[in-house]
């Protein structure tokens, strides 16, 4: 088991390795050279393996010295860099800040917020885009992503739930008015629908029924890879969609979009904030994540 101690060890064994001789090392700590040798010897014996060729002249690593150097001196610099991350954290964010966000979402939801860290914040600039499809942000150089849905098993990549947000099958009251509104699933059918694709598919709608989530494929009369435009397709009376709350919440208030098949409503679909897995956070990045999450626990993303 490490203690302390253990770990003092191994900064006394890295710098030792760094230096020519025992006397350079007990410089370099401020310590005696008795002091160093000691404190080496305890951690061969606790490794059980030598580290050090001991000549007169200088030192030397051995085989399994060379190897436990790289190790700890990686180790050493990543604490290192993690400690200055930290310290940093009082530093204001600058810098150039890339987010990619779903459409509808992004334009309702997260651009006022990166509007209010821009104007808190004037050394940050943003590259902002608006994607409705999954896009790999080490491969695209954005910082963060926001999607709807579960993100799965991204490799090289963290998720961090912001909120969730109920889903809502509506239309426009005169796509209603002549057509009907359906009252159950089976009617969806008989209707024109609104749906997104992926990988040139038409996406089905989640829904609940008899207690169970499960999805529907409803009629793809038309295909739209863009929220908003969805919500603007839906607002023409050209069919049924199913779209966040958040997105139609002002159009269902307002008339201009009415609800249906309420009693199939899923469970709400969560938000998530992706980003490139690494050591630490630069300050802007870090800055925009807790931004987003405080909010969401707030309930300011519903």
């Amino acid at each position: 088991m490490s203690t302390p101690e253990n770990f003092n060890g191994i900064h006394t064994f890295v710098t030792t390795a760094r230096s020519i001789s025992f006397t350079e090392a007990a410089e370099r700590l401020n310590i005696s050279k008795s002091a160093v040798g000691k404190a080496i010897a305890r951690l061969e014996q606790r490794l059980g393996v030598m580290l050090f060729h001991r000549t007169t002249r200088k030192l030397s690593l051995t085989a399994d010295g060379e190897a436990y150097l790289a190790a700890c001196s990686g180790a050493l610099d990543e604490i290192r860099d993690v400690e200055n991350c930290l310290m940093s954290k009082a530093h204001e964010p600058s810098g150039q800040l890339r987010v990619d966000m779903p459409v509808a979402l992004g334009r309702q939801l997260i651009l006022p917020v990166m509007m209010e860290i821009g104007q808190r914040f004037p050394g940050l600039s943003f590259t902002l885009t608006f994607n409705d499809h999954l896009i790999d942000p080490v491969e695209e150089g954005v910082d963060l992503v926001i999607r709807f849905g579960d993100p799965g098993n991204h490799q090289g990549l963290i998720a961090r739930p912001l909120t969730r947000q109920r889903l809502i099958i509506c239309a426009a009251p005169a796509y209603l008015k002549a057509r009907g509104a359906p009252q159950t699933l089976s009617e969806v059918h008989d209707h024109a629908c609104i749906v997104t694709f992926r990988r040139g598919q038409p996406l089905g709608w989640r829904v609940m029924d008899d207690g169970e989530a499960r999805r529907v494929v409803p009629p793809a009369t038309h295909q739209i890879g863009d929220g908003q435009a969805m919500i603007d397709v839906a607002l023409a009376g050209l069919g049924l969609c199913q779209m966040p709350l958040c997105v139609v919440r002002e159009h269902l208030e307002a008339g201009r979009l009415v609800s249906v098949l309420d009693d199939f409503e899923p469970e709400p679909l969560s938000v998530y904030a992706l980003w490139p897995k690494t050591a630490h956070l630069r300050p802007k990045v870090r800055c925009l994540i807790d931004t987003l999450i405080e909010l969401g626990e707030a309930g300011r993303l519903a």
